[in-house]
């Protein structure tokens, strides 16, 4: 058996060390260069509304983010009906990256509200707040354009991230739940978002503002 040095000893401490050190540093440039991207990302990011022409693109984007896929009628028939509510993220070169496919629910009785048809962001562009200013967006044309109380939506109950957007952040709750929603048989919580108070938080102003404001006025009496 071969008999180590302390000096061998020490000499390959300091080498490991070393190493360790250049995949420290390596590991700090690579975060860097990381976040540097997204911050690229973030900064030029541009939302809009939707055009006919971005309906292709939409819908590309809708096949590669959920399983939830529609024919491109219903992209039209969104877009013809209802030209203020649908919204997209594009980046610097004009790409779609993200969108939000948004009508109103004119056959209820209820008070006039919207109805999210579909929300996607591509996996590139995550975690930039997308999501959240596309819905904001879609919300404030809502009020604007057609006086909408509130929005609805369905999710997945398995889809926690979605949950979590629309829970914390967008300020949903859950009406109630949809047994075999989907059609591989997942149930679904139908979720409510109060435009009212958006409106006030976010200085928006509605279609008819007295007409608007009516229920808010009573519910804090």
């Amino acid at each position: 058996m071969k008999c180590v040095s302390q000096d061998e000893i020490e000499e390959e401490e300091v080498r490991w060390g070393n190493r360790r050190e250049r995949k420290l540093i390596f590991n700090c440039v690579v975060w860097c260069i990381l976040q540097g991207q997204r911050d690229k990302k973030s900064n030029k990011m541009n939302i809009r509304c939707a055009k006919p022409e971005d309906l292709m693109h939409m819908q590309h984007c809708n096949l590669l983010c959920l399983p939830e896929n529609y024919q491109m009628k219903y992209y039209l028939y969104h877009g013809l009906s209802w030209p203020q509510l649908s919204y997209v993220a594009e980046d610097d070169i004009g790409q779609i990256v993200g969108y939000v496919l948004a009508k109103m629910e004119e056959e209820s009785e209820e008070d006039p509200h919207g109805h999210i048809t579909s929300l996607a962001v591509r996996r590139s562009h995550r975690r930039l707040g997308l999501a959240q200013k596309l819905m904001d967006q879609t919300a404030r044309a809502m009020v604007e354009c057609f006086n909408a109380k509130y929005v609805s939506l369905h999710v997945r109950k398995s889809n926690r991230a979605a949950l979590n957007l629309y829970t914390n952040t967008l300020k949903f709750t859950i009406s109630e739940i949809e047994p075999k929603y989907y059609a591989d048989g997942e149930d679904a919580f139908a979720m409510k978002r109060d435009l009212c108070s958006f409106a006030l938080q976010n200085d928006v102003t509605p279609a008819d503002p007295s007409s608007f404001f009516d229920n808010k006025k009573n519910e804090d009496k």
